[in-house]
């Protein structure tokens, strides 16, 4: 007899801005190697978590606030215990630059979370202030203008924290030109990608080196790396208003059920519930 799965629950929440969106999730389930297109920041508010990144393994303990950056490879386990609880809220990149841009000359550089797991009762303050308000924006009659004004203060007072005490930059990474290469064409042929041999050839390298090499750069495989972006796509389609059917078509993926599983597996979340909490509340201009 095989054992249950541990219980899991992701309450995807629509915020005031297009780019932004939040979760409340409760699980027992150990994710597996993935990232996320976006910058993520929240806070762990029940149990202990484990994971793995690129900056090593970290521990989080209720009352840690958490963080991810673009691309950022990392997984996820409860540790001590069966389950934890954690809030978080994801912004595109585009719109944490903007952000960073206002509070400080950043415009050239690319902004960087420090650590996954940070101690700041400051800005843990700020945290939970800003995820009870998305959590209010998402309850019935809560998208009004004027919680959209709350929303919004919130959201600059924690960001603002976040990048005085937690966050640097950095040079916009340009990685090794032959993984940029081999990066870049297959963005541009995600439909119907080359083989790892081509992708070789067109770097000047072998397909052991360029997987070593691709692998050294973004913390995954070039196959694992084209999966994600496809899922990355699908939520973008489905953001602007893309049937579940058509944004898996469009995105690359073999059928609805292919695209649902991967995006589950990256997000935690369904593209069903996605697309609830997209149209749930639209941004107020």
């Amino acid at each position: 007899m095989t054992a249950p799965r541990p219980a899991h629950r992701t309450l995807v929440l629509a915020t005031p801005w297009d780019g932004v969106y939040g979760t409340h999730t409760a699980s027992g389930r150990h994710f597996g190697r993935h990232s996320h297109g976006t910058y993520g920041m929240g806070l762990l508010e029940e149990g202990a978590h484990r994971s793995a990144s690129g900056r090593g393994m970290v521990d989080a303990q209720a009352g840690d606030l958490l963080a991810t950056n673009p691309g950022e490879v990392h997984d996820g386990r409860p540790l001590g215990g069966d389950s934890r609880r954690w809030r978080m809220v994801y912004l595109d990149p585009a719109v944490l630059q903007a952000l960073a841009v206002e509070h400080a000359d950043r415009a050239q550089a690319e902004v960087v979370i420090r650590h996954p797991v940070m101690s700041d009762g400051l800005l843990a303050h700020h945290m939970r202030a800003l995820l009870d308000r998305v959590e209010r924006w998402n309850q019935p009659g809560g998208a009004t203008s004027s919680e959209a004004l709350a929303c919004e203060e919130a959201l600059v007072h924690a960001t603002a924290l976040l990048l005085e005490h937690h966050a640097g930059v950095a040079l916009r990474r340009a990685g090794l030109a032959e993984v940029t290469r081999a990066r870049e064409r297959l963005a541009d042929e995600m439909l119907a990608p080359p083989t790892l041999a081509a992708l070789a050839a067109d770097s000047g390298l072998s397909r052991f080196q360029l997987l070593r090499r691709f692998r050294q750069v973004h913390g995954l495989t070039p196959y694992a790396w084209l999966q994600q972006q496809r899922v990355e796509q699908a939520r973008g389609l489905i953001r602007a208003g893309a049937g579940l059917a058509g944004a898996a078509a469009a995105a690359g993926f073999a059928d609805q059920s292919h695209m649902t599983r991967l995006f589950m597996r990256q997000f935690g979340f369904t593209p069903g519930a996605w697309q609830m909490a997209t149209a749930r509340a639209r941004p107020v201009q």
